[in-house]
Formats: structure tokens, C-alpha cells, sequence
């Protein structure tokens, strides 16, 4: 099976810090894989408040988690607290990937990186919608 490669963009407009706590800690003593899932899901949610939007409302309608790769560079330890830069890039009709990057904000160490693919979803309409303009603009740009 072909390893999965994640290129980061030139440029990340957004950056958050968060804190490892006991309880993303898995029994090797280090940041659980699933707990990755939970912080990258945070700084998605603090992305999304910087653009101005949430993720039920998004110039009226939502998104959806439709893919997630990720590429474990380090470990990372209780106590650390983690950089995690998010930016919007591969746009297509119904979404975009969120690509991230997570490394210790002491010593720069990279301790992941992967992206997410989001598709805009019509809650009320239970079915995909197309990427609002003002939302390419708006993370396009940011």
C-alpha cells in the first residue's frame, strides 16, 4: 500500500494553539491517534469563527466531513501545547479540502499534518450543496 503524502500549502491564514491534555494521551504515553481527530476537529470549529461562519451556517447552509488523510511526523506528550495552522485549498463544486499542520509550539517540532475534505450540505434539504462564493472569498483569500 503506497504511503499517504501530504503537501502543505506555501501560506497557512490561520494558526490556534491547543493544549495537551491527560486525556488525549493514549497507554504509550503519547498523543492518541483519535485524540489527533478531537484537536484537528477543534482548530476546525476556531477556523471557521475566524472566517466568521460556523459549521452548521455557512452563508445558510453546513458542511460535512467527507475524507480525512493524515500523516503522523512525531509523537507528542501531555503538557505540550501544539501550533495548528489550517488553510482551504483544492476547491471544487461542492468543497474544498481543509489542510493542516500540527507541530510543539516550543520547539517547532512537526507532529502531523493531513487534510480534510468538506462538502457544503444543505441541512434543511438533507443533500450537497455548492460552495457559496462569499466562503471561496472569504478562505481563498484569508
Amino acid at each position: 500500500m503506497p504511503r499517504i503524502k501530504i503537501e502543505l500549502p506555501a501560506a497557512f491564514p490561520f494558526s490556534t494553539e491547543i493544549p495537551i491534555y491527560i486525556g488525549h494521551i493514549n497507554y504509550g504515553h503519547h498523543l492518541d491517534n483519535a485524540q489527533l481527530m478531537s484537536l484537528v476537529s477543534e482548530a476546525r470549529v476556531r477556523f471557521f469563527k475566524f472566517l466568521g461562519y460556523t459549521e452548521l451556517d455557512v452563508e445558510g447552509v453546513g458542511i460535512i466531513v467527507a475524507d480525512v488523510a493524515a500523516q503522523y511526523r512525531s509523537e507528542a506528550f501531555h503538557g505540550e501545547t501544539l501550533l495548528v495552522r489550517m488553510a482551504a485549498n483544492d476547491f471544487n463544486k461542492y468543497g474544498c479540502d481543509l489542510v493542516w499542520q500540527l507541530a510543539d509550539k516550543d520547539s517547532g517540532r512537526e507532529v502531523a499534518r493531513g487534510k480534510h475534505g468538506i462538502m457544503f450540505f444543505d441541512y434543511t434539504e438533507r443533500k450537497p450543496t455548492t460552495v457559496p462564493a462569499a466562503f471561496i472569498a472569504k478562505a481563498g483569500a484569508a
